[in-house]
């Protein structure tokens, strides 16, 4: 029986990312109000509950290789289309972490925790052997040169929005986690606890760090992505899938578990329709130029969940699945 509360978990990562994205799209400076504290609480973190999600899935089907070798090409493509309008597209980095998980689909639940901390270590050491800020514009937070091969390789695997190293690691901890028996109470338990504490444990040597000149290596801030954010990230993200997992049950009884649940399985069409729609619509307001308050790109990126939910409910009354989720299974499931 498919469980109700991955696809939740993935439609409430898709709000987190929205509130994100619309901020950044709309140059919009944090302040300390409590619209910019929450989304500030969001940043790194919906990114991460995504792909831990897309890792629990990998372990729960079939590992198909070829399946996945396809659908991994078919998100690098789409993720290059999509950067030309959108620099913080995530796609082509998800085709990267599908691309590497490919040897270690049946691997142990031991050796894919190994593989995650090998991926952190690996990101660890880069951002001290090599120079992070290169290519970067931090004031517009615009990459330059990455049509080309050296901006390309240092952007997807080491000082872009999501590199491989480490971001990778999130994929290997969903893996591991999709081993587990999920739809059991202990377990949900067992994830909320554990990663709560395992969120706190990365948060602790920021908090405590004496020498400002450590503090991005230390701190929790996915730009750069140190070892302590991969703890906080993924730990956050374990604690919310399991509870999301362990309230489900009620939110089934009072008939809200499967309208939530169906944004959550077309999560890559509406990942489209947010740049789309939703930043073309800032766009025609003229709303990009950082003139829209902190409460009110919030509101919108709201709005803009409440009307994703709704565009689904009607999409499913004539297709089961979403236009990009229906051209995914097209291209994985072509004949050999």
């Amino acid at each position: 029986m498919r469980l109700h509360g991955l696809d939740i978990a993935r439609f409430l990562a898709f709000c987190g990312m929205v509130l994100v994205n619309f901020r950044i799209a709309a140059k919009v400076t944090p302040g300390t109000d409590t619209a910019s504290l929450l989304t500030n609480a969001l940043e790194g973190r919906a990114a991460a509950l995504f792909v831990v999600l897309a890792g629990i899935g990998l372990s729960l089907g079939r590992p198909d290789r070829a399946a996945i070798f396809r659908r991994a090409l078919f998100l690098f493509a789409a993720g290059l289309l999509n950067l030309t309008i959108f620099e913080a597209d995530i796609l082509h980095f998800y085709a990267l972490y599908f691309l590497l998980a490919l040897p270690f689909l049946t691997a142990s639940s031991g050796a894919l925790l190994r593989t995650a901390a090998a991926v952190v270590l690996i990101g660890f050491i880069s951002l001290l052997a090599l120079n992070y800020e290169v290519h970067w514009t931090w004031e517009t937070l615009e990459y330059t040169d990455f049509w080309t091969v050296e901006g390309f390789l240092r952007h997807s695997f080491f000082n872009g929005w999501h590199p491989v190293f480490p971001w990778a690691a999130f994929l290997f901890i969903g893996m591991w986690a999709g081993r587990l028996p999920l739809s059991s109470r202990r377990t949900q338990a067992h994830l909320v606890l554990w990663g709560t504490a395992a969120a706190g444990l990365g948060v602790l040597p920021g908090l405590f760090n004496p020498n400002p000149e450590l503090a991005e290596l230390l701190g929790t801030s996915s730009i750069p992505p140190g070892p302590f954010y991969v703890i906080a990230a993924a730990g956050s993200a374990l604690a919310v899938t399991g509870l999301v997992l362990a309230i489900t049950p009620a939110l089934d009884k009072i008939g809200l578990a499967k309208g939530l649940a169906a944004p959550g399985r077309q999560a890559l069409s509406l990942y489209a329709a947010h740049i789309l729609l939703g930043m073309g619509m800032l766009e025609i307001m003229g709303q990009l130029d950082g003139s829209l308050s902190t409460t009110g790109v919030f509101v919108y990126s709201l709005g803009f969940c409440a009307f994703s939910m709704v565009l689904v409910w009607l999409w499913n009354i004539f297709a089961k699945h979403g236009p990009l989720e229906a051209l995914t299974r097209w291209t994985t499931r072509f004949p050999r």
